[in-house]
């Protein structure tokens, strides 16, 4: 099949990519190479992506023509792109121009075609609000400009659906970790400091919050589960995540068990917005898609250290 991956040089995205083409699909990637975090890191994941024979184009959804890469020999879209996390540095226009509008555009361009494609948006469980313990079928509350324009965009492809215009569902994920992981996020910048002797910043009282820590390559496992389970996906939200909980404090020690060494902590004010709880209600998805992540904390976080050993050191 002809698979769209949009987001294709970030985390999960390249991750994605890579597992479609080694199914033996035909992936079309593309990624607009944003500076939300350093671009060169982007460049390093489309290297690794052309050396498996997967080129990513730099196409921004919010201002490129489309025509070229949403066409009718397209069969499925898994679509990554976004402004994403919960960032002090990031305005309500970047979060909305990204998440909403590109997403639309999207959605304008394949009402123009007769042969529609498959649409699966990528969420996240921001979209749930500060403790992400719900099911699917549950009002969402969320607490950030993240997780309010992701819900939106999620909505948006799902109206589609509803109206029988294209068929389409959305993947909320939680917590996902592994090689890859962007430089802001929890464990690449827990294994930086710990390795290179930097403080690690800890938000007050995040080391209490609880976490459903998943393994990325047990959400690409749920994801691409999609190609064989269209029919009872279309117009379906599904949360995909690991049911075991960990605190952050947990997490720390289990990077500093792997490095042999203690993180120096280094305190800042809380942040706004910030998830207390994520604990991944799967039942949905272990019925309908049978979805049973395996991986746990330790073994994929020796994993993360190792790919970051290897890239970095």
């Amino acid at each position: 099949m002809n698979i769209l991956v949009t987001g294709a040089a970030g985390f999960i995205g390249s991750h994605t990519a890579e597992r479609l083409h080694s199914l033996g699909h035909t992936v079309t990637a593309i990624d607009n190479f944003s500076d939300y975090y350093d671009i060169s890191l982007k460049q390093k994941n489309a290297e690794s992506l052309a050396g498996k024979g997967i080129v990513v184009q730099k196409i921004d959804l919010r201002d490129d023509n489309l025509s070229g890469v949403i066409t009718e020999e397209t069969d499925f879209i898994f679509h990554f792109a976004a402004q994403p996390g919960i960032s002090s540095t990031s305005t309500f226009e970047a979060y909305f121009s990204n998440n909403v509008k590109a997403t639309q555009r999207m959605l304008d361009r394949i009402e123009t075609l007769e042969k529609k494609p498959f649409f699966v948006n990528i969420a996240t469980s921001s979209i749930y609000g500060l403790y992400a313990t719900l099911t699917e079928d549950e009002a969402p509350l969320p607490a950030s400009w993240y997780g309010v324009t992701k819900l939106a965009a999620e909505q948006l492809v799902l109206a589609y659906a509803r109206r029988g215009l294209l068929q389409s569902t959305s993947f909320r994920l939680y917590s996902v970790y592994g090689p890859r992981e962007r430089p802001d996020k929890l464990y690449t910048r827990l294994i930086d400091c710990g390795l290179n002797n930097k403080p690690f910043p800890l938000y007050e009282g995040s080391e209490k919050h609880l976490r459903s820590f998943t393994y990325v390559q047990d959400i690409v496992d749920g994801i691409v589960s999609v190609l064989d389970h269209t029919e009872v996906c279309n117009a379906e939200i599904f949360n995909l995540g690991t049911e075991e909980e960990n605190t952050t404090a947990t997490g720390i020690a289990t990077v500093e068990e792997i490095l042999g060494k203690k993180i120096t902590v280094a305190n800042k004010a809380p942040r706004p917005g910030d998830q207390s709880r994520t604990k991944a209600n799967i039942d949905k998805a272990r019925k309908l898609l049978n979805y049973n992540p395996q991986t746990g904390l330790k073994e994929g976080l020796e994993a993360q250290v190792a790919w970051f050993r290897e890239n970095f050191m």
